[in-house]
């Protein structure tokens, strides 16, 4: 989704990822009205079918790369899948940051970090807000195309919001949001 900076585009994102709710309308993920659960159900939905990636990377400064990507498992009391995480972090070039700390990683290795802890759960959508935001031209071209692979090597589906045209050459689909409001959507071709 792009779009200028007060189009909606953040609040859309924040509608379809539960974090705010909608004055009208139902918001659907995988089949599930989102907004009919009671508040447990749907944190526990949030948990088991929700990734998040963030501008500002959103991870914890006292945790290493590795108990980053899985602190979604520590939290949910689950068993993270070691070989999955391993071959996620493979897949995003950070198998060398497993046992560094954010401090000790640039802004593009914790951008991948978070995208890492992202896929891990398995979610049925991850929403990216601004993901290469806080990157030069260089890491946030990287990281889209990150993204991408992702996006295919995992099968999942990345919602991804941007003002910047830039990253529209890494999307399967834009959808253009101006004042609130869908203007325009149009597959692309990768």
């Amino acid at each position: 989704m792009i779009g200028r900076s007060g189009s909606g585009k953040s609040t859309l994102l924040r509608i379809l990822g539960t974090i705010d709710r909608p004055d009208s309308g139902k918001v659907y993920i995988d089949g599930i009205d989102i907004f009919s659960l009671k508040d447990k159900e749907l944190s526990k939905l949030r948990c088991e079918k929700i990734g998040f990636v963030y501008q500002d990377y959103n991870i914890f400064e006292e945790f290493s790369a590795y108990e980053n990507i899985i602190m979604p498992f520590l939290i949910d009391n689950k068993e993270p899948d070691k070989d999955r995480v391993r071959n996620i972090m493979d897949s995003l070039n950070i198998s060398h940051c497993r046992d560094k700390f954010p401090s000790q990683m640039s802004g593009g290795e914790q951008q991948r970090v978070s995208i890492a802890r992202a896929l891990a759960i398995e979610p049925a959508v991850i929403f990216a807000d601004e993901p290469t935001g806080n990157l030069d031209a260089e890491n946030a071209k990287e990281v889209a195309m990150l993204l991408g692979k992702a996006a295919r090597q995992f099968n999942q589906t990345i919602v991804m919001v941007s003002h910047d045209r830039q990253m529209t050459d890494f999307a399967d689909r834009i959808i253009q949001i101006q004042d609130g409001v869908i203007c325009d959507s149009e597959p692309t071709i990768i």
